[in-house]
């Protein structure tokens, strides 16, 4: 694909989306930080239905701390790998207190020394809360770069350094967004939606159903 390509597909999707966002629900950095935690082989659905439950009462490093794992096990159990996911929580709420004031840091090093963060989960911090312009490929990213042409790649971390590499500047703050919402409700894995999506005349995917 070539980069007049990805510009008419960046541009469309910003057309129909010029103020992209995650659909986790959060009011600071750190309930982002503990909702993509959640999200890890679960629902944005599934995580905001245990957040609007477990914000209210605790939302600080310090809170949730102060529940410890099993007083916040009961807000999570309703979702996958809660236990592990509550052990991380709890340890990533010491270490944000203990080296960090409480505070979510913001570099990738810092973010990746947290219990429960890794790479991907670190470039959805950095973009989503403190605006930089990473992209964090999950499953629908991937599978949206490889499948259109955007940005081939045989793993995760290659389709990431080529996005950041062939995506122009002026997409890659919101091209994260974009591409996992596109993922999410379009490109779908078992049956792609061609007929309704909005840059199919720029896709190479060989198997797409034109209109």
């Amino acid at each position: 694909m070539n980069n007049e390509k990805r510009t008419a597909i960046y541009s469309r999707l910003r057309e129909l989306d010029p103020n992209p966002g995650t659909e986790l629900r959060y009011g600071s950095p750190f309930e982002l930080l503990v909702a993509v935690i959640l999200s890890a082989q679960a629902t944005d659905v599934g995580v905001n239905k245990a957040t609007d439950k477990l914000y209210p009462v605790a939302n600080t490093p310090q809170k949730i701390l102060g529940l410890g794992v099993e007083g916040l096990k009961p807000y999570i159990k309703t979702i996958g790998l809660f236990n592990n996911k509550a052990e991380n929580i709890i340890k990533t709420c010491r270490i944000l207190i203990d080296e960090h004031g409480g505070e979510v840091p913001t570099t990738r090093e810092a973010l990746e020394r947290l219990p429960g963060v890794g790479r991907k989960t670190a470039n959805v911090i950095l973009n989503t809360a403190f605006g930089e312009p990473t992209i964090a490929v999950d499953t629908h990213i991937f599978r949206v770069a490889n499948r259109t042409g955007i940005a081939k790649g045989k793993t995760p971390l290659e389709v990431e350094k080529r996005l950041v590499r062939l995506t122009p500047d002026e997409f890659k703050k919101d091209a994260h967004h974009w591409l996992i919402l596109h993922g999410r409700y379009i490109c779908k894995a078992r049956k792609p939606l061609c007929g309704e999506c909005p840059i199919i005349e720029w896709c190479e995917y060989r198997y797409k159903e034109l209109p």
